[in-house]
């Protein structure tokens, strides 16, 4: 018996391409300026869902903030381990670190006195790398909600946060906090309980395309 074969795109270079053409056909970016669309093609790739453009939210400097931060040479925090391993090394401008510490092993202890989750626990060990920042969260509402606790109460300011956390518990809730809440940086997110980590990544990869770009010139 002869096994079936399939017609279908093999080369990487066409299918990339081809992807963003797409994406660029199927999507309604009028509202972006240049560089939020480049950021918002992206996130509409990782997803594969063209009908997210109109939700993401962008605050004022978002981006701009996340350019220059990566550009000079800002750590990405990232609340999982599948956000750090979907941001990809050779887009980093400036060799940037990147940072997740969810298999810490201090974080059971902490999380177990401060009665949180590992990922919220987290966010006392970032506390040394905050400051400037990037942080792209995929997962953790509690990363999120902790995060902003602490930025509150007089913490390091990160340069932005790039806000998608999934799920049916308090993702909706976390994101509408981060973007109702006065005396917050910068931050880039999508509302409701839509979210993830290849979307967390891919906006850390956009900005660090847009950075690029930027120091090419």
């Amino acid at each position: 018996m002869t096994a079936p074969t399939f017609e279908y795109e093999k080369d990487p270079a066409a299918i990339y391409r081809r992807s963003f053409e797409i994406v660029r056909a199927e999507t309604d970016l009028s509202r972006f300026d240049a560089d939020e669309a480049e950021v918002a093609v992206r996130l509409v790739h990782a997803c594969g869902m063209p009908e997210i453009a109109p939700d993401l939210v962008f605050s004022t400097g978002a981006v701009a903030a996340g350019r220059a931060a990566l550009a000079s040479g800002a750590p990405i925090i990232c609340d999982a381990a599948m956000v750090a391993h979907g941001v990809t090394p050779k887009l980093l401008p400036a060799g940037n670190e990147v940072i997740n510490l969810i298999r810490d092993p201090r974080l059971p202890d902490l999380a177990k006195a401060e009665g949180t989750t590992l990922s919220a626990a987290q966010v006392t060990l970032w506390q040394e790398h905050l400051d400037g920042a990037v942080v792209s969260i995929g997962n953790a509402p509690t990363a999120l909600f902790r995060l902003m606790e602490s930025i509150l109460a007089g913490g390091p300011r990160p340069a932005v946060i790039l806000g998608f956390p999934v799920g049916f518990v308090g993702a909706a809730e976390s994101k509408q906090a981060l973007a109702a809440t006065d005396d917050l940086p910068p931050f880039l997110t999508l509302p409701d309980r839509r979210g993830g980590s290849a979307m967390a990544a891919a906006a850390v990869n956009a900005l660090a395309i847009l950075a690029g770009k930027g120091a090419a010139q």
